[in-house]
């Protein structure tokens, strides 16, 4: 348990790079998407071949997981749509929805009793987000897309928990990786008919940070995360990555200056989305604390 919440924590750092890649890259959401589970699934398919620990699995599993590979493909366009609709401060702290979202999916999918309590520091973390969306208005339609990215990542990593109970992280990383980019080729001729963009060919340095988006911030990161669901619970990772906005917010600011664009009622919501952050570890730390003493 515990070499699952260290993997845990060095996953939610290298997410905290995420949007700032997300923003370095002048790429729009959905190419860059196309691109980076384009890259992911060929980089991973080698390194895996050349290891000779290639999957096999029956093509039954190889569509389920795919099939939640589509809801990651669809959580990263929004997070990066987010992005680009408002910045990365925006973008990331929209993502302490998860919580809430899971809270609410979870007990429906899995079929069993809602947590009041989790309920309860999620819809903190809500209130926070709500706060700047009322206040700060030249960026809602950014809130409005973090949101929605939320409510996938929440339904995404409910999924994987349930169909990666039987397979190892290399089989779900590989797989979903397919998965997404299947399914970006077949709506990406229509995304760029509504959304038409100049160009489809990276830079030179968004090549280098597709490659490391690809690389270190997609399967170095999955697999961490994918290992500790199997002795995490859905909820306890997706809350634990509401800590992600934080290191995010930090690099943006020092990278691109963007405390000067945020107002300060953003800084009061971030306040409200911390505090139920440590009100859950609060509540996690006393739970342990009072199995070891029965």
């Amino acid at each position: 348990m515990k070499q699952a919440f260290i993997k845990l924590h060095l996953s939610i750092l290298i997410a905290g790079f995420t949007g700032i890649f997300g923003k370095l890259i002048s790429l729009n959401e959905g190419v860059l998407v196309w691109y980076r589970v384009l890259i992911t699934s060929v980089v991973f398919y080698f390194i895996l071949l050349v290891t000779k620990n290639l999957p096999a699995i029956p093509k039954r599993e190889i569509i389920k997981i795919g099939g939640v590979g589509l809801l990651l493909a669809l959580h990263w366009i929004f997070f990066y749509g987010s992005i680009k609709a408002s910045n990365v401060s925006i973008g990331v702290v929209c993502f302490s929805a998860v919580g809430f979202f899971t809270a609410v999916l979870e007990p429906l999918l899995n079929r069993h009793k809602v947590s009041y309590k989790e309920l309860f520091f999620s819809l903190i973390a809500v209130c926070g987000i709500l706060l700047i969306f009322q206040f700060d208005v030249q960026y809602r339609m950014g809130i409005v897309f973090g949101i929605i990215s939320s409510a996938f990542c929440a339904l995404f990593t409910i999924l994987n928990k349930r169909v990666g109970a039987n397979h190892n992280s290399s089989s779900m990383l590989l797989y979903e990786m397919l998965g997404g980019f299947v399914f970006m080729s077949c709506i990406l001729p229509f995304y760029l008919y509504f959304i038409p963009v100049e160009s489809l060919t990276p830079s030179i340095p968004d090549w280098i940070y597709l490659f490391l988006l690809s690389t270190v911030c997609t399967i170095g990161l999955c697999l961490l995360q994918i290992q500790a669901l199997k002795y995490i619970s859905a909820f306890t990772v997706n809350l634990s990555y509401n800590l992600e906005p934080i290191y995010s917010i930090i690099l943006a600011i020092v990278i691109f200056g963007e405390a000067k664009e945020l107002a300060p009622v953003f800084f009061i919501g971030l306040g409200i989305i911390i505090l139920s952050i440590l009100l859950q570890m609060i509540s996690v730390s006393r739970s342990r604390t009072t199995k070891e003493i029965k």
